[in-house]
């Protein structure tokens, strides 16, 4: 008898967590807000995103000059300044002045200045400068001005020390414009661009704050449809923990699987980013961060009151999330205390294990850290959740006998009167 009610217990549970899944998923297609949540953003935030940041890098940031110069070889500079892809000269200014207001007006980023014995003292054989001012309100603006004005600087360096140097072959000539050669090679990121070293971090946390915000709003909705305000129902097969917790994270998970595919391997081919990581690697490192980020958005839906307290709680923390993750800022010059809080968010190592493999082309043994980690904090937030609707059922369990004893004394007293 025992075994047969153990089987029966177990069958129950069975049935009861698909009709939970089978809610949960029907609930995510019926409700506007949730479906738009789970399927609208992440299709459209990465698009939107990745057209914003298209280029790449900047080209052809606006730049004026000054010349005090009026040199055959000031000008010869700023021709050469003026082909690079990186700076446009749109005037040429009369003095600081003139050129100060342009740049306070925004018609310009960048201010070349060639004082005017730019020419003479390199016919002297002596050091000569050009001075450049930026806008650092952008600091792309300052990179494209620098490399520019360092590249042309250097390239008319080698053909004045290759005049003076009186060298009789082409092999002399070399070794006095480089006597050490240098090669630049830009590693994970051949173009220097913009859009390979931050989007692949915002596709990762879209799919943490979407999930978030999709689960917030389904618990929003479940307590305000609920006669008590729980979050759990009167319900008799959400009558036992595991079942509602594996029943509502299977639904959200066979949706993210689609959704993850989408952000993570469709985008970036669509504006073609960078990926050169193992496929096997992306799908084992990606399923903890789903378990991850489904359970700590259910423990996270607690606190949810109604449809609206979501947004107030979760939308402001995309960017200081995306900031203590550790890519847009350096992760060892992030202070002790936000680097211990983004170790509570599985998007810091989601984001550090995505870019190593998707971008760097590491295995999962490589990036072990942040793998091990994903499933610990799988396992944590497992546990909390589930410590979170174990007190909801009790709480709505409390509800109802409260309820029913005081529907009861009510009939009481009516018969005696």
């Amino acid at each position: 008898m025992k075994d047969i009610k153990l089987k029966d217990k177990i069958a129950q549970g069975i049935n009861d967590l698909f009709y939970i899944w089978k809610y949960e998923f029907q609930t995510t297609f019926r409700d506007q807000g949730v479906l738009i949540f789970f399927l609208l953003v992440p299709l459209g935030y990465p698009l939107i995103y990745s057209f914003i940041y298209d280029n790449e890098v900047v080209r052809e940031v606006p730049a004026v000059v000054v010349d005090d110069s009026h040199s055959s070889l000031s000008r010869e500079y700023l021709r050469k300044v003026d082909a690079t892809p990186d700076i446009q000269i749109v005037s040429y200014c009369a003095d600081m002045e003139e050129a100060k207001q342009m740049l306070k007006n925004r018609h310009a980023y960048g201010i070349i200045y060639i004082p005017s014995d730019f020419s003479d003292n390199i016919a002297k054989g002596e050091q000569t400068q050009v001075s450049i001012y930026c806008d650092m309100s952008g600091l792309l603006y300052y990179k494209s001005m620098l490399l520019a004005n360092t590249a042309v600087s250097l390239d008319m360096n080698k053909d004045i020390k290759i005049t003076r140097s009186g060298n009789t072959t082409e092999r002399q000539d070399e070794i006095t414009a480089y006597p050490i050669e240098y090669e630049e090679i830009s590693i994970f990121n051949p173009t220097t661009g913009f859009a390979a070293f931050l989007i692949p971090a915002v596709l990762v946390l879209i799919i943490q704050q979407t999930l978030l915000l999709g689960i917030g709003l389904a618990a929003g909705t479940a307590r305000e449809h609920n006669r008590f305000k729980d979050l759990v129902p009167i319900n008799r097969h959400y009558n036992g923990t595991l079942r509602i917790v594996l029943g509502k994270g299977l639904s959200y998970f066979m949706v993210y699987i689609l959704v993850s595919f989408y952000v993570l391997f469709v985008v970036p081919r669509l504006f073609n980013l960078n990926q050169i990581g193992q496929p096997e690697s992306l799908v084992l490192f990606v399923a903890p961060y789903l378990a991850a980020c489904i359970f700590f958005a259910m423990t996270a839906s607690i606190a949810i009151r109604n449809r609206e307290t979501c947004m107030l709680i979760f939308v402001f923390t995309s960017v200081p999330l995306l900031f203590i993750s550790g890519i847009s800022w350096p992760g060892a010059a992030i202070p002790p205390f936000w680097r211990y809080v983004s170790y509570l968010f599985p998007s810091t190592f989601g984001i550090n294990g995505f870019v190593k493999i998707n971008n760097m082309g590491a295995t999962l043994s490589e990036v072990a850290f942040e793998y091990k980690a994903l499933w610990i904090q799988a396992g944590i937030y497992f546990i909390t959740t589930c410590l979170v609707y174990r007190w909801q059922i009790l709480m709505s369990r409390k509800h109802v006998i409260e309820k029913y004893k005081e529907l009861k004394e009510k009939k009481s007293s009516m018969k005696e009167e």
